[in-house]
């Protein structure tokens, strides 16, 4: 069925949906062997996907935690990674545009997977089926998968040798290079990695990600620095090269 405003049909949003959600989806196993490899309890680990339920940020904490991070740093790590989805959430309000009551729920949804999806959509109903069901595929699956990987984290055993704790990043990464369009958000996310890697070595579990995440105002200070420099001539420039 193809939608009423002339949009994209609605069995090609609801495929792409599915792909994204279950490809995701899986990697709650790698995070379930991670979580409870570094310590937690099957309920906190559970406890973990039902209600943070941010990749990301999961896979943040409980690597500081095993790196022996101290648990404020840990979770002061897990919430700047979360709060990207506050902005998602200023974005995906304006498209969805979903009834006040419905709100509160959806924003348990607003991750990257959902706003990639929502945001690939040329009208309000594909952004919908789009958000509605990456959301509800990815959160039954992750937290199944979850379950299944902390339960089975004992007969798998050393997880570090398996490299399980890298699957959840490396999709988050495969999902965030492609939204990289312009050269300053290239600039940002390159100085961010060569930060939390760099630092990682000399710094505690979790202080990393902290730093790293000054990445962006550091390129708008540079960038606002840089456009205050050339001045009027830099706008002349500018408007004679027709851009």
């Amino acid at each position: 069925m193809r939608s009423e405003d002339g949009g994209k049909p609605d069995a090609a949003v609801v495929r792409d949906a599915l792909g994204v959600g279950v490809a995701v989806g899986l990697s709650g196993f790698a995070f379930g062997v991670t979580s409870a490899g570094s310590g937690l309890t099957l309920l906190q680990t559970c406890a973990l996907s039902l209600l943070v339920f941010t990749g990301a940020s999961q896979f943040a904490l409980v690597g500081a935690l095993a790196g022996g991070g101290n648990p404020f740093t840990a979770a002061a790590g897990a919430f700047f990674l979360g709060v990207r989805n506050a902005f998602y959430g200023l974005r995906l309000s304006q498209l969805l545009a979903l009834p006040r009551a419905v709100r509160p729920f959806a924003a348990q949804w607003v991750i990257d997977e959902t706003t990639a999806v929502a945001l690939a959509q040329p009208t309000r109903r594909s952004v919908r089926i789009g958000f509605t069901v990456t959301g509800l595929t990815l959160y039954v699956l992750w937290n199944l998968t979850t379950l299944l990987g902390a339960l089975g984290a004992d007969a798998i055993g050393d997880t570090d040798a398996w490299g399980l704790d890298a699957a959840g990043p490396a999709v988050f990464l495969a999902l965030l290079a492609p939204m990289l369009k312009t050269t300053m958000e290239r600039v940002v996310a390159g100085l961010a990695v060569v930060l939390g890697l760099g630092l990682l070595p000399v710094l505690p579990a979790g202080v990393p990600v902290l730093v790293a995440a000054l990445a962006a105002p550091a390129v708008l200070w540079a960038e606002g620095r840089r456009r205050g420099r050339t001045g009027p001539a830099g706008d002349d420039d500018t408007v004679g090269e027709g851009r």
